[in-house]
């Protein structure tokens, strides 16, 4: 019986099968890992920046050391 020279690619079917089906969970679980943090990260933060609102302070528009370069 003769041997074929053809590819060994049958023979890594199992070892690429089991590697994508690797890459893929590998994938999914850091997508489902990060959006609960980032869901667990959010509502924790929502209710802290409603409390603490902090009225703005009026600046002048014109700082001191402008205005006197202007009165010169």
């Amino acid at each position: 019986m003769k041997t074929r020279p053809g590819s060994s690619l049958g023979a890594l079917h199992p070892v690429l099968f089991f590697a994508v089906i690797y890459a893929i969970a590998l994938l999914f679980s850091i997508f489902i890992c990060s959006s609960l943090f980032y869901s667990c990260n959010t509502s924790g933060n929502a209710d802290v920046s409603q409390k603490q609102e902090v009225p703005a302070q009026q600046t002048p528009s014109v700082q001191p050391t402008q205005a006197s370069l202007l009165n010169n």
